[in-house]
C-alpha cells in the first residue's frame, strides 16, 4: 500500500471514530451553536441596546415620558406603581428611574452607579432632556442605589447560590452515576433485589447530607462579608434551597440515565445546564431577552429557583408567596425522577 493510500485509510478511520462519539460531536458542533443562539438572543442588537428607564408618577411626568421616548437610546418602560419600579431597578430589569422634581426643577435620577448600564442611562437621559429643551441641561440630581438590597451584588448573590445548587446537584449525582457505570459496578447491582427507585433516591438524599453545610458557608459569606441582606426566614430559605437541590438531583439522574462514559455524561450535563447559566438571570436580568422568550425562560428550573431565592432573601417573601416557583421546581424534579426510573440503563 502506498503512503498516500495508507494516509487516506487512516484518516477515514479517524473520521468515522469521531462521528461515533456523540460527546465529541456535541462539543465541536452543538455547543458553539447553543452558545451563539442564547447570547445572540440576549444581545441581539447590531447597535448598542437602548437603556431601559421608568418615569415616576408626579407633576411633569408626561412631559418626561415624551422627551425620553423621543430618544433612540432610551426605552421607557411602563409600571403601575412606584414600588414596582424600585423592584425592577433593584433586579436589573431597568437601568434608571427618572423622578420629576417638585416645582419644575431638574429631574432626579435613581441609578445603580456600580453598573455600567446605570451610567450609560444617565448620559443618555441628560442628552435626551437637553435635546427636548433645545439647550444644555444642568447636571441632574443623582441618587445612587447604595442601600442593601439595591446593589448589583445583592442581585447577583442569590443567582450564584442557585447556580451552585444546580451545579453540585447535577455534577455530584450525575458524575457519580456515570463513574459507577463505567467501572462496571452497576452490573453487580443488577442481580440484587434492590429497587431502581431506591437506588436513585439514595443518591438524591445523600446530596442533602452536605446541603446544610454548603448553604451555611455560602450564605454566611454573602451576609457577613459582602453585606447581602437576608430578610426572609431561615425556614423559607431552607425549603426553597432543599427543593431546588432535589430538583437538580433529579435532573442529574435523568441526564446520565443512559450515558455510557464519563465524557458522554459530561457533555450531556453541560448541554442541559448551559442554557440556564446564560438565560436564567444569574448574572443579568432575563428580561433583557425578547418578550416572546420570557414565558419559556420562566419555566426553566434555575429561573424559578433564582426568583424564589431573590424574593426570600431580598424582599422577605414567605414560602406561600412562592407557589408558582415552587410548583415549577416540584414538577421538574418529579418528572425527571420518574422518567429516569423508566429509561435508566444498568449497562
Amino acid at each position: 500500500m502506498s503512503r498516500l493510500a495508507e494516509l487516506r485509510e487512516l484518516t477515514r478511520v479517524r473520521v468515522y471514530a469521531f462521528l461515533r462519539e456523540p460527546e465529541a460531536v456535541f462539543w465541536v458542533f452543538v455547543f458553539p451553536l447553543v452558545l451563539a443562539v442564547v447570547l445572540g438572543l440576549a444581545f441581539r442588537s447590531a447597535r448598542p441596546a437602548p437603556s431601559l428607564v421608568a418615569v415616576a408618577p408626579g407633576e411633569g411626568s408626561a412631559a418626561l415620558v415624551e422627551a425620553l421616548g423621543a430618544s433612540d437610546g432610551l426605552e421607557v418602560e411602563p409600571f403601575q406603581t412606584e414600588d414596582a419600579m424600585r423592584v425592577a431597578l433593584r433586579r436589573g430589569a431597568i437601568d434608571a428611574i427618572v423622578e420629576p422634581a417638585p416645582g419644575g426643577g431638574e429631574p432626579i435620577l435613581h441609578i445603580d452607579t456600580t453598573r455600567t448600564e446605570g451610567e450609560t442611562a444617565r448620559l443618555r437621559i441628560v442628552e435626551a432632556l437637553a435635546a427636548a429643551r433645545g439647550a444644555p441641561l444642568p447636571e441632574p440630581v443623582v441618587r445612587e442605589q447604595t442601600e442593601k438590597g439595591s446593589r448589583y451584588i445583592d442581585f447577583l448573590f442569590p443567582g450564584l447560590i442557585g447556580m451552585n445548587l444546580m451545579g453540585t446537584g447535577m455534577w455530584g449525582i450525575g458524575f457519580a452515576l456515570a463513574d459507577t457505570r463505567q467501572k462496571k459496578l452497576l452490573r453487580r447491582m443488577l442481580v440484587t433485589p434492590m429497587r431502581r427507585g431506591s437506588f436513585f433516591l439514595s443518591f438524591m438524599l445523600s446530596r442533602l447530607v452536605f446541603l446544610t453545610l454548603e448553604l451555611a458557608i455560602v450564605a454566611g459569606f454573602g451576609a457577613w462579608v459582602l453585606g447581602v441582606p437576608f430578610r426572609g426566614t431561615l425556614v423559607a430559605f431552607a425549603l426553597v434551597s432543599t427543593l431546588g437541590a432535589l430538583t437538580f438531583a433529579g435532573l442529574g439522574v435523568l441526564t446520565v440515565s443512559r450515558a455510557r462514559t464519563i465524557e458522554g455524561a459530561s457533555g450531556l450535563m453541560n448541554f442541559v445546564m448551559m442554557p440556564m447559566w446564560l438565560a436564567s438571570g444569574v448574572f443579568f436580568s432575563y428580561e433583557r431577552f425578547p418578550d416572546v422568550t420570557i414565558p419559556f425562560i420562566k419555566l426553566l428550573p434555575l429561573t424559578a429557583l433564582n426568583d424564589a431565592l431573590r424574593n426570600v432573601m431580598l424582599d422577605g417573601a414567605s414560602v406561600v408567596g412562592q407557589g408558582r416557583e415552587l410548583l415549577i421546581l416540584a414538577v421538574w424534579g418529579a418528572v425527571s425522577f420518574l422518567v429516569a426510573v423508566r429509561i435508566f440503563r444498568w449497562e
